[in-house]
């Protein structure tokens, strides 16, 4: 190390730069950036209870137990009931949260378990019914193209 150089620990990081180390204000309050995710779930995973894990796009929605008992929980349990006063895939959820796919999982099983969260699986017969998908695929047909629209709006 040359004189004059900050040693480790001296300031050598983005404050001497000029920088600001302001929080991000996208991030939620009192989250910390990298938390590992066997500490979120106590080193429990996904279906390590009686059964498979729930699957991503199973919906889950807060119940009004959950709701009256908001202000109780903690950190990501409060986060998940928060956003689920409208129903959303477990999927959605740990993208919005911004959480582990498994974490979710784990953490509204708990929350399911415990009354907060109603999960609703779709029936898996329904999902693999061709006649479905031909339905959608329909049905996205039917769906005027945006610039067209827009030209005959025009």
């Amino acid at each position: 190390m040359a004189a004059g150089e900050p040693g480790p620990g001296e300031g050598g990081g983005a404050e001497s730069l000029g920088e600001s180390s302001a929080p991000d204000p996208t991030e939620p309050a009192g989250r910390a950036p990298a938390i590992r995710p066997f500490l979120l779930t106590a080193g429990r995973v996904a279906g390590g209870g009686a059964g498979p894990p729930l699957p991503v796009e199973a919906q889950v929605v807060a119940t009004s137990s959950g709701l009256s008992v908001l202000g109780s929980l903690a950190f990501e349990q409060h986060d998940i009931v928060a956003a689920c006063r409208r129903p959303q895939s477990v999927a959605e959820l740990a993208a919005r949260l911004r959480l582990h796919l498994n974490v979710v999982r784990v953490l509204a099983e708990d929350l399911c378990t415990a009354g907060h969260l109603a999960v609703h699986v779709p029936n898996a017969g329904t999902a693999q019914d061709i006649s479905v998908l031909r339905r959608v695929i329909d049905g996205l047909r039917t769906v005027p193209d945006s610039r067209e629209a827009l030209r005959d709006s025009g």
